[in-house]
């Protein structure tokens, strides 16, 4: 009988590092927009969003759009997985769905992708609008807001549930670095897009997607660092 509790203790740390690996592995791939400076895309960074890299017809779309997918099919089963076995706080909850949610927005990325837009044909683009971005008009400008406003909300819950809990330091400590640093340069995109002139926002939303890969990176290593405080009780707030 005493073997009991340790088999199942032992299964919840190898579940815990399953969930881990997922989402370190789709921290990775969501960064596969670096591959940019090393495939003859010949994009400028400055003023292009990440969007194009995938869009129809370009060459190395297929590169993208499986990291993506890959993104998408790690991060929901994951999602599923922190709910069943890590203890349930309202936080976590939260965080955890939007987490799912974040990789089901991702794959709905790659399932609408941008048209191609041209100063010769922005019918294509969906009508008027941006003129350095007339592809926020377009239905795959839905799917990346879902998907940046799942992640933002899974962020800030896990980031608030880690001081409420006095659990998971490195979410504490390293995570909210990773978090200001995304939330400056959304400001940056919001701001910038609504005044005339070029304000690098291609730059700004590199600046946001890579805080986003780091931020799943440091969450998968808070679940391997302090597996033990995941799956522990701790008492209700």
């Amino acid at each position: 009988m005493t073997g009991s509790p340790r088999i199942a203790d032992r299964r919840l740390r190898v579940l815990s590092l399953l969930i881990a690996a997922a989402i370190a592995i789709a921290g990775l791939c969501y960064s596969s927009w670096v591959l940019e400076f090393v495939l003859p895309i010949h994009v400028d960074p400055v003023d292009t969003f990440l969007s194009e890299l995938d869009a129809e017809g370009k060459p190395y779309r297929e590169v993208f759009a499986t990291a993506d997918k890959i993104v998408g099919a790690l991060l929901m089963p994951a999602a599923i997985g922190g709910l069943l076995v890590f203890p349930r706080r309202r936080l976590t909850t939260v965080g955890w769905v939007a987490l799912f949610c974040f990789g089901a927005a991702t794959i709905a990325d790659v399932l609408l992708p941008l048209r191609d837009c041209t100063p010769e044909d922005n019918s294509a683009c969906g009508g008027a609008g941006s003129e350095l971005f007339p592809q926020l008009h377009q239905p795959h400008a839905l799917t990346s807001t879902l998907a940046v406003t799942s992640i933002a909300v899974a962020v800030f819950a896990f980031s608030l549930a880690a001081y409420r809990y006095h659990r998971w330091r490195i979410l504490r400590e390293a995570g909210v670095i990773i978090l200001a640093l995304g939330a400056a340069a959304t400001v940056w995109m919001l701001v910038a897009d609504n005044l005339t002139g070029n304000y690098a926002l291609g730059i700004a939303q590199r600046i946001q997607v890579g805080a986003m890969s780091l931020w799943l990176i440091t969450l998968a290593a808070a679940v391997v660092l302090e597996g033990r405080e995941w799956i522990e009780p701790v008492s209700r707030r």
